[in-house]
């Protein structure tokens, strides 16, 4: 609810512009394609996957029937499930391997960086898309939505829908609504009480 509740900051002080408020999907991105690449065997950097949605558990939705290059059509409900879940819980995952004494620090810093990065081409000019959790009209019941966002010299230019979802990702997807429109309301909720 970070990004909703900077947007009801803003639009309080008059300055919102959804262009320039996007919240980072990259670490989600960067753990999905990691585990896909592991997965397949693949070198990580020839690997694209997007991930929409937001950025909680059950809302983190990465899209493995999109996924560069192609995930093989014989590969299992089980294998596209547990690499899904895997993304979802990829911060809890770091925690328990560290017993509880630190985060995915590193990770978070490579996304940043890579999110920055991503950025800066967009403002001087060059083409760059990213996932990015941005306000949104892609679903009417989610005001603010991770999808393929393309940047430019003013931020987001261009929002893309999400594709075409497998069967599994439409049921995922619907599954975490509610959770997301929850989170939303209650980030909006909260500038407008206080």
């Amino acid at each position: 609810s970070t990004v909703p509740i900077a947007a009801e900051a803003l639009k309080k002080m008059g300055v919102y512009d959804k262009r320039k408020l996007m919240g980072v999907t990259t670490l989600d991105v960067v753990r999905a394609k990691t585990f896909y690449a592991e997965k397949l065997g693949l070198d990580v950097s020839t690997v694209d996957v997007p991930v929409v949605g937001g950025h909680a558990g059950i809302t983190i939705l990465p899209l493995f029937s999109q996924a560069t290059p192609t995930m093989p059509s014989n590969t299992s409900h089980e294998v596209i499930k547990a690499l899904t879940e895997r993304t979802q819980d990829g911060g809890t995952e770091v925690v328990t391997a560290k017993a509880g004494k630190g985060s995915a620090t590193l990770s978070m810093a490579y996304a940043a960086a890579l999110f920055g990065d991503a950025c800066l081409r967009g403002l001087n000019g060059a083409t760059a898309t990213e996932c990015t959790y941005v306000d949104s009209n892609v679903d009417p019941n989610l005001p603010f939505l991770a999808t393929k966002v393309k940047l430019g010299t003013e931020g987001v230019e261009t929002i893309h829908g999400l594709g075409s979802l497998s069967d599994y990702e439409k049921e995922v997807y619907s599954s975490m609504t509610p959770e997301l429109q929850a989170s939303i309301e209650k980030g909006i909720k909260f500038v407008k009480e206080n």
